[in-house]
């Protein structure tokens, strides 16, 4: 017998606090929920087209950097100038 919409939503919240431990039940339901204006009235299935894509989305989102690489990304942007002029360089010779 296939699980109900109900017990999907359920699966789909152990997968998300499996994946993502560090996030709140309250996090993943306000994100995965926020386009919707009366969560109230929704229905089971729509609730989880709403979970399913917002599982979708955090499992293709690319991991932000940790602070080294982006102290290390601010300071070449800050020497764009010498990048720029080492490229025209190379096209002269």
């Amino acid at each position: 017998m296939k699980p109900t919409a109900y017990e999907q939503i359920l699966s789909v919240l152990v997968e998300l606090k499996e994946a993502f431990p560090s996030y709140n039940l309250g996090r993943h339901l306000d994100t995965a929920l926020s386009e919707y204006k009366d969560t109230w009235g929704m229905t089971d299935k729509e609730m989880l087209y709403a979970l399913n894509r917002y599982k979708s989305q955090l499992t293709l989102d690319v991991p932000h950097p940790d602070d080294s690489e982006i102290d290390k990304i601010v300071k070449e942007g800050m020497n764009l100038h010498t990048i720029l002029q080492e490229d025209e360089e190379d096209i002269d010779e």
